[in-house]
């Protein structure tokens, strides 16, 4: 036989060699694997997510006032600060605590960025900003994603 096309047993006893080596790094990559996450909490709730698009990274330790509708006015119901990958530790409202209505979320931008010791003018262009939006359906969930720098800030309905 040519030494540069090996026969049939010797292709065999290669796949079967390449085969275990395959088999043993798949089970040590599945010991090396950290268990899964807790799943993410279902249901009817409200999330945010601050992200700081001034420093490419999540806006940790963003405090977060959060309000909804009354009668006449906004009333605070909550405020919350964002851990270190941008989200609060737990969703901002869940289960009968989420009611439809018009609600307010106030980001402080100006003690966030002032916290990490950003240079910015005397008079910040930003300095609190309201992110207002409507619940309809309460059995949904809602998650508010919000991408902020010291000049501009967006939000959108995520998933």
């Amino acid at each position: 036989m040519d030494k540069h096309f090996p026969g049939r047993r010797d292709f065999l006893a290669g796949a079967v060699a390449a085969a275990a080596a395959l088999g043993a790094d798949k089970a040590l990559a599945q010991a090396q694997t950290p268990p899964a996450a807790a799943p993410a909490p279902t249901g009817p709730r409200l999330t945010m997510h601050a992200i700081d698009i001034f420093h490419g990274r999540p806006g940790a330790g963003m405090v977060t006032d959060l309000s909804i509708w009354k009668g006449a006015a906004f009333e605070k119901i909550k405020t919350v600060v964002s851990a270190p990958n941008g989200r609060p530790p737990e969703p901002l409202l869940a289960g009968d605590a989420l009611l439809a209505g018009r609600y307010e979320m106030l980001l402080h931008f100006d003690d966030y960025f002032a916290k990490l010791g950003v240079n910015l003018p005397d008079m910040p262009f930003l300095t609190k900003a309201f992110v207002r939006f409507v619940i309809v359906d309460n059995t949904q969930a809602y998650h508010v994603p919000v991408l902020f720098s010291p000049w501009a800030y967006s939000f959108y309905r995520g998933s």
